[in-house]
């Protein structure tokens, strides 16, 4: 009997050593900075030639780029598993927080690059910025619009952007403050799919808090 079990591709040699350059790089990036990391002590830690970094990241600002950026989803995508207009409100915010919360679920490659983003907001090489404004704010007026169009109100609301920025405020715990979690309340990360409960609880605290801002728009005739 022929096996048809479908087989992966090998990865080529070229292949590899890109990938234990960015994996070294985003454990010494995450680990020391960009500043106190040097490209040859990534390419001592990946195996690797120097002359490798410049060959496929161009220089080390390139390779530190390529390290924050190569595992994320463009923002399109992102959107899309949240702005349907047939969506409903629930399958909305399923969508947004399983977004936001997908880099949670991915391991520790994820694991280094949330690292890496947070230490980048605290030693920043101007990439933070650039993510606030090419990935971070395309999301968050496509969930305000998401919730306007749930609200009944028309954009821009100052009163929509502000509950946009609380629903997800509520994702970030999960995102930056996982140690807090684990010695405060260490059950709530335990199970199967600890994550994936976490988001069925978050989206009905969401809904709660969209009909409290429906509630007091229609008191004050906004709505």
């Amino acid at each position: 009997m022929i096996d048809k079990t479908p087989t992966r591709k090998p990865r080529s040699d070229g292949e590899q050593s890109r990938e234990r350059l960015l994996l070294a790089a985003m454990r010494l990036f995450a680990e020391q900075g960009y500043a106190r990391t040097s490209t040859r002590e990534i390419a001592l830690a990946a195996g690797a030639n120097v002359a490798a970094i410049s060959y496929y990241f161009g220089d080390k600002a390139g390779l530190y780029r390529a390290s924050l950026t190569d595992l994320m989803p463009l923002p399109e995508s992102n959107i899309e598993m949240f702005n349907q207009p047939h969506f409903t409100l629930r399958q909305a915010l399923e969508g947004f927080y399983a977004q936001l919360l997908a880099p949670v679920m991915q391991g520790e490659l994820a694991q280094l690059c949330m690292r890496m983003w947070m230490r980048e907001m605290l030693e920043p090489t101007g990439l933070w910025t650039e993510e606030i404004v090419n990935g971070i704010k395309p999301e968050h007026l496509a969930m305000t619009e998401v919730l306007a169009r749930h609200l009944g109100v028309p954009l821009p609301s100052d009163d929509v952007q502000r509950l946009v920025h609380a629903i997800a405020a509520m994702a970030v715990q999960l995102m930056i403050g996982r140690d807090v979690i684990h010695i405060c309340s260490p059950r709530l990360m335990q199970g199967p799919d600890p994550i994936g409960h976490w988001i069925q609880h978050l989206v009905r605290y969401a809904e709660a808090l969209v009909a409290a801002e429906r509630i007091r728009l229609q008191e004050e005739g906004k709505a």
